[in-house]
């Protein structure tokens, strides 16, 4: 009988660890584990910079929730104590799935920045020019051999032309902010200027983006 080679088992186990965390997560975030603690529930609420720069759209825009995987689409906040290993902060969640918090943040953003003549959510019943496709690829603290966690986030977006279903353009947001303590009031902070950070760069980029596919369509 062949044996599985120690790098072969470590491949086939790793789906399955994966796996294993997406469930605990589910139990959790369904109430079914023993709630034994409390837990304290956060809510990052970053702050939006308007560059006075910015254009005016004359053009709508809906944004759709986030895509997200089975681990990052839960309330559990996600750190990773070492390269390899994924946990989350015992006592604590946030408010709602990370989808939904990053979600609302643009929803925000977008609204606040005073720029476009409408943003909207899926099925509020509004004829957008444009649509802004999510996919939410990190969302936790990672302390990378520090003693103090970064927290992480990364956005991919496209932005597409509704009358066509057209992909305008497409791009990776990353915000990497050094918390500046190891409690999870700390790490929320950090979430808070990474969001701001993310949402600022992403609407001057849907407005210039959409500014040149306007122009361009009037030729």
């Amino acid at each position: 009988m062949s044996r599985m080679s120690p790098s072969r088992r470590t491949r086939a186990t790793a789906p399955l660890r994966l796996a294993a965390l997406a469930a605990f997560l589910a139990l959790a975030g369904c109430g079914v584990l023993p709630k034994n603690e409390p837990i304290a529930l956060y809510r990052p609420e970053p702050r939006l910079l308007v560059d006075p720069a910015w254009p005016k759209a004359d053009w709508q825009l809906q944004i759709a929730r986030p895509g997200a995987d089975a681990v990052a689409d839960s309330a559990r906040i996600l750190v990773r104590p070492r390269a390899g290993e994924l946990q989350v902060y015992k006592g604590a969640a946030w408010t709602q799935p990370a989808p939904d918090i990053v979600h609302d943040t643009m929803m925000r953003a977008f609204i606040d920045s005073g720029r476009f003549a409408g943003v909207a959510r899926r099925g509020e019943g509004v004829s957008p020019r444009y649509e802004l496709l999510l996919d939410l690829r990190r969302f936790e603290s990672d302390y990378a051999g520090g003693s103090t966690p970064t927290v992480r986030i990364a956005v991919g977006a496209r932005l597409v032309h509704n009358i066509d279903n057209r992909i305008v353009a497409s791009r990776v947001f990353e915000a990497d902010v050094a918390a500046d303590g190891t409690a999870v009031a700390h790490i929320n902070r950090a979430f808070e200027q990474g969001l701001g950070e993310v949402s600022t760069q992403m609407i001057g980029w849907v407005l210039a983006e959409g500014g040149r596919s306007a122009d361009r369509s009037r030729y």
